[in-house]
């Protein structure tokens, strides 16, 4: 795969080529409805052939010094850096993000693999205390073999990068199956892999739909599979996988609350939470979804929020000065406007946005006006649902005990965030959250050294930080005795 915008193909064997049903489908910018690249389809037989082939390159692969597979993964880190641009206007096209957002997802992405390299490095065993004098224990860590992954649609190579990079790092090969909404900049890192001298086989890249899916999280040469999903798919793949008894990584959907105390800097919430909520037109799984302000000082934080929001430019994000682009599918807007109706409906007003944008070159795409709900009462779609879109929804709270309580009545348990003065009163808020990830005056829980994923409904299992390399891997006990 060469050039910026040609159409792909499934990355299998170490060599880019058709599907083996020769499917293809669309990619189309989501700003203009303009036809970007096409895409290579893969199936059920796609997947089985590249987890043939990553069972015959993994072990040599496993074999290797860690600070060869390093040398690769800096390598790949570099070229993607190399050809940043390229693959950021690629990554705009077809998912919508504007350009500067797509440049920030890349760059972490390179990040990452760079992480992982140096992590390898220091994997370790150790030896265990024993009760004979005889007695010695060892404990290992060793790769899986073969991972199978999925990547969404709305960070797609940067998820990629939390996937691949420590699953390479810790000796496996791993079968990819990218979002066919927005695979073609993948295809571009997918290249950079290549390029770097990773071996024949290691890596497949396979764009596919529900059967490539269900094939990946069922087959029997796969031992690990890991997904980032809703909550509906995460559940279809433990489905899947269990009659292989294979690992299972999961980061599923959130339900965001930001909670705003009545000693908050309210400047700074304020512009906190709308960057949290709109960026990425609300398609992020840590996005803000809710937000719970405390009575005293909701007409001053709503007016603010309202201001920043406003403040969003919307448009085609290749181009210059825009701030938002349009949602990445047309599914994303129906959701949208259902939990804009609903919490109308239950008394709910609309402090700005709340429809569709149209007229001139809005019309081509799938635009939303960021939208901030004000008086959204308990039980409303958008304070139990992810929207994950350009939508947040404020309630008004009296206590703080009230809102740790309101905060946590939610399946959902991602990511929250808690803005307050009194740095002791906001943590321990913090601490009576039920989530994977809280933030406390910050609006990102995401830190490459440190574990991300969810509680409840969130999902299980950890990526980025030790965390997330001790993840694809396994332990073994050697227990021996000797004979002197």
């Amino acid at each position: 795969m060469s050039g910026r915008f040609d159409d792909r193909g499934l990355y299998l064997g170490g060599a880019w080529g058709p599907s083996l049903s020769g499917e293809r489908i669309d990619v189309h910018d989501p700003a203009t409805g303009e036809l970007v690249a096409r895409s290579a389809v893969a199936g059920a037989a796609d997947v089985d052939a590249a987890v043939d082939a990553a069972q015959r390159a993994q072990p040599a692969w496993a074999a290797l010094p860690s600070s060869e597979r390093a040398r690769i993964l800096h390598r790949a880190a570099d070229l993607i850096m190399e050809r940043i641009d390229d693959i950021a206007e690629l990554l705009t096209r077809e998912q919508g993000k504007p350009v500067p957002d797509s440049v920030k997802e890349i760059a972490f992405g390179a990040e990452v693999f760079h992480y992982y390299a140096e992590e390898g490095l220091r994997v370790g065993g150790s030896i265990r205390p024993v009760q004979r004098a005889d007695i010695r224990s060892l404990v290992e860590w060793l790769p899986i073999g073969v991972v199978g992954a999925v990547v969404p649609w709305n960070y797609p190579v940067d998820l990629y990068a939390w996937k691949v990079a420590p699953a390479l790092a810790a000796g496996n090969a791993i079968v990819v199956k990218p979002p066919l909404e927005s695979p073609l900049a993948v295809g571009l890192v997918v290249q950079c892999l290549e390029d770097a001298g990773l071996p024949a086989g290691l890596l497949a890249d396979l764009p596919g739909g529900l059967e490539a899916g269900e094939r990946l999280s069922a087959h029997p040469g796969v031992g690990m599979i890991t997904a980032t999903a809703s909550t509906r798919t995460g559940q279809a793949i433990m489905r899947s996988a269990a009659a292989t008894m294979k690992r299972v990584s999961l980061e599923l959907g959130g339900q965001s609350p930001f909670i705003v105390l009545d000693d908050a800097d309210i400047a700074e919430a304020a512009a906190a939470a709308a960057r949290r909520s709109f960026s990425n037109a609300g398609q992020i799984c840590i996005a803000v979804n809710r937000i719970l302000v405390a009575d005293a000082v909701a007409d001053e934080f709503v007016d603010a929020v309202a201001e920043h929001t406003r403040a969003i430019r919307i448009g085609h994000g290749v181009e210059h000065g825009v701030t938002g682009g349009p949602t990445t599918t047309t599914g994303v807007i129906e959701t949208a406007e259902a939990h804009i109706a609903d919490a109308v409906a239950r008394g709910a007003r609309v402090v700005t946005g709340g429809k569709r944008l149209s007229g001139g070159d809005y019309d081509a795409g799938t635009f939303f006006e960021n939208t901030v709900l004000d008086g959204v009462p308990l039980g409303a779609r958008s304070l139990v649902e992810e929207t994950f879109g350009p939508v947040v929804a404020v309630h008004r709270f009296g206590s703080d005990a009230d809102v740790a309580a309101i905060a946590n009545d939610s399946p959902a348990g991602l990511a929250a965030y808690v803005f307050g003065g009194d740095l002791d009163r906001a943590w321990s808020v913090a601490e009576h959250i039920h989530a994977g990830g809280v933030g406390v005056n910050v609006n990102d829980i995401t830190e490459l050294q440190a574990p991300f994923g969810g509680w409840k409904m969130s999902g299980f299992g950890r990526e980025l930080g030790p965390e997330g390399l001790h993840g694809f891997m396994q332990q073994r006990h050697i227990r021996l005795r000797r004979r002197y």
